[in-house]
């Protein structure tokens, strides 16, 4: 045990060095997806909020051609995609696949009109059997690690006996190879590959450049150790407890919950979990076995397990909640996004798997103390919760699709830059999509000088729809912009927008553009 607390120690000094990192998010794109604009951008610029490697940049011209001739530089948060000199006119899209520092790739497009917008689409989806693939080989890394890994550990230092090691074995053999077809797979997906380039280089060389490349490292030397801990070699205890302490460490390296910052918390509670849910998870199947055939060290066993499950238990219910707490912020998020939807059904698994625990400790294991008939019914119950904990495996699988809603940022509005010789009016909507969208409006005369008005007035109209002119009064903010908030836009489209300012009374400037609002 004192391997395990320095273990633990060093961890906490590595989470203590390293730098707060996150899932990444786009924060700002130049120019602003939906544009349309007189002349082709030197440059699209786009800035994350944390540093980013690039995996796959794609841009496709306004003749629907995908482009290679277009320059990626890399600067810590930003990425900039240098435009062709000979960029056609139409609409063009900037389809971006990048590596946040938690391991994940991080997907989107950006979208810009030169003159006139064409029907140009963003790339295709990656092939849904990759992401299927990506699922089960993540369960088969649970599997190796929590019921083969905890299993081969529950039997050397809790039961003192390596009976019922044919399910931790089996986990074992299904982990080794999962682990290696999950590095495989996290390349094609960072990269955007299809499943036919799983045998080249690139997905391979990308994957191990991740923070997630070493942690699997870790997960198969966990479980080889496992293996070698299943045999009569002298060591064979302090190989259990080493590759018990990499679940953990694995765990703690990458992925969502363990770059959440302050990560000298979260790294730590990471670490902890992982041990906790391998010590329960990885009883079950080794106690179901020797239930079997029950015998008079069968019911100390028990009575052992129990106790020391219950602290192992705590920990685990603790870390969980500090962990849930720092990814989802607030409790509303719970129900109103993937991640906390996915958390809700594990809450509800775990609930059922704790009821199961009670009801064996409290019932079940005294019941077996006066009677050894009732052995069967305690390893129905267990078995019972084997299926549990293989279904909250399964449902935990699902959050490498999920960003948390820590990282969710809010959608870059959608601007509009009006210029004549006059005046200039910047707008911003928020979100730019159908429904209900905020309208900011800049108002500067011709030298970008602040232009006043007495009043402004904001006119919407989508006449391919039926949609007649709609005016709605703007209003000064303490800003020095004008607002118009709560705007309806019930289609989406090619929306026509005039915007009339009152400078005097007796000028008005008015100026007319078209904005391209995103179905919702």
């Amino acid at each position: 045990m004192r391997l395990l607390a320095a273990l633990a120690t060093l961890l906490f000094l590595v989470g203590t060095s390293t730098g707060a990192s996150a899932h990444a998010a786009l924060i700002s794109v130049e120019p602003a997806s939906g544009s349309i604009l007189a002349s082709a951008p030197r440059a699209v610029e786009l800035r994350f909020n944390e540093a980013v490697v690039p995996g796959a940049i794609q841009l496709i011209d306004g003749a629907a051609r995908a482009r290679d001739d277009a320059r990626v530089t890399v600067s810590g948060e930003s990425i900039s995609v240098a435009m062709p000199p000979d960029l056609p006119q139409g609409t063009a899209v900037v389809s971006y696949r990048v590596i946040s520092q938690d391991g994940h790739p991080v997907a989107g497009s950006v979208i810009f009109s030169v003159g006139a917008p064409t029907a140009t689409q963003p790339p295709a989806n990656p092939d849904g059997r990759l992401n299927a693939l990506i699922w089960l080989s993540r369960i088969g890394v649970y599997l190796g690690l929590f019921v083969g890994v905890g299993g081969v550990f529950f039997g050397r230092w809790i039961a003192w006996s390596m009976t019922g090691m044919s399910l931790p074995r089996t986990a074992l053999l299904v982990g080794l190879p999962s682990t290696v077809v999950s590095l495989g797979v996290l390349g094609l997906d960072l990269l955007g590959l299809p499943l036919a380039s799983f045998m080249t280089m690139a997905p391979w060389t990308i994957a191990f450049a991740t923070s997630a490349g070493p942690a699997l490292l870790v997960a198969i030397a966990a479980m080889l150790l496992a293996l070698m801990a299943l045999g009569r070699a002298w060591y064979a205890r302090a190989l259990a407890a080493i590759a018990f302490a990499g679940v953990g460490l694995s765990l703690a390296m990458t992925g969502h919950a363990a770059t959440a910052s302050p990560e000298t918390l979260t790294r730590p509670a990471v670490f902890v979990h992982g041990l906790a849910v391998a010590f329960w998870i990885g009883a079950l199947a080794p106690l179901a076995a020797l239930l079997s055939k029950p015998n008079p060290a069968v019911l100390p066993l028990l009575n052992r397990f129990s106790r020391i499950a219950v602290p192992v238990v705590a920990a685990l219910a603790l870390t969980g909640l500090l962990l849930a707490v720092i990814q989802l912020e607030e409790p509303r998020a719970l129900v109103e996004t993937s991640y906390g939807l996915i958390l809700s059904v594990k809450l509800a698994l775990v609930l059922s798997l704790l009821a199961l625990a009670a009801l064996n400790r409290y019932r079940l294991t005294p019941a077996l103390a006066k009677d050894h008939a009732a052995a069967p019914v305690l390893k129905r119950s267990i078995l019972l919760e084997c299926g549990v904990a293989l279904g909250i495996l399964a449902v935990v699988a699902g959050w490498r699709f999920t960003p948390p809603p820590r990282t969710i940022i809010p959608e870059t509005p959608l601007a509009i830059h009006i210029h004549t010789d006059k005046a200039m009016f910047q707008v911003l909507v928020s979100p730019g999509r159908a429904g209900v969208d905020d309208f900011v409006l800049q108002l500067m005369t011709g030298e970008a000088a602040p232009l006043q008005a007495k009043e402004a007035t904001l006119t919407l109209s989508l006449p391919e729809r039926g949609v007649e002119p709609m005016e709605r009064e703007a209003e000064l903010g303490p800003d020095g912009y004008w607002h118009v908030r709560k705007v309806e836009l019930p289609f989406a489209g090619r929306w026509h927008m005039r915007i009339d300012a009152l400078v005097t009374d007796f000028e008005k400037i008015t100026l007319e553009d078209d904005l391209e609002v995103a179905p919702r």
